[in-house]
């Protein structure tokens, strides 16, 4: 499983590694996979900045350093609240990527807002207004099985857009 996605943070981490570019993260029901995968490369302090697992409303205030109010109208699991997580987490560390995965695992207890398990969405943000999201429904309750599917969809993300904008 790790090696699967290391792999593909390792792409992304050489790309990042050769335009001397840094990334910083938001982990969410991936809790932390999406991190642990980019920092499985070794030298990967050359590209990696640092991030958080944001679990709930204290924690997001806390590794965002958001003013309070400023999400309010966001909701999780959506696009639109990835990017401003991967924004959010692109200022606090002065980045030049950020990205940011918000989901439901599933598995055990709902989701606090109602998301339904199986359900993610993930972003990635970088200089000069790039901004890339998708969403990830898996169908599945498997909690495991969809930190694994949501990690290696916000990895492909980070990828697949590093690689569209290789002249940034």
């Amino acid at each position: 499983m790790l090696e699967d996605l290391a792999a593909i943070a390792a792409q992304a981490g050489v790309m990042l590694k050769s335009r001397h570019q840094t990334i910083a993260v938001v982990d969410g029901a991936t809790g932390g996979l999406v991190s642990a995968s980019l920092l499985a490369m070794p030298g990967a302090s050359a590209f990696y900045l640092g991030g958080g697992v944001i679990y709930t409303l204290k924690g997001r205030r806390i590794v965002l350093g958001h003013p309070p109010g400023s999400l309010r109208g966001h909701t999780s699991a959506t696009e639109g609240y990835a990017i401003a997580q991967a924004e959010l987490i692109r200022q606090r560390y002065g980045a030049d990527w950020g990205i940011a995965e918000t989901g439901a695992a599933g598995g055990g207890s709902a989701h606090p807002l109602g998301v339904a398990s199986g359900n993610s969405a993930v972003a990635v943000v970088g200089p000069n207004g790039i901004a890339a999201s998708r969403l990830v429904q898996t169908g599945s309750n498997a909690r495991l099985g969809n930190m694994q599917a949501f990690t290696q969809a916000a990895l492909t993300l980070l990828r697949d857009t590093l690689a569209a904008h290789s002249g940034t």
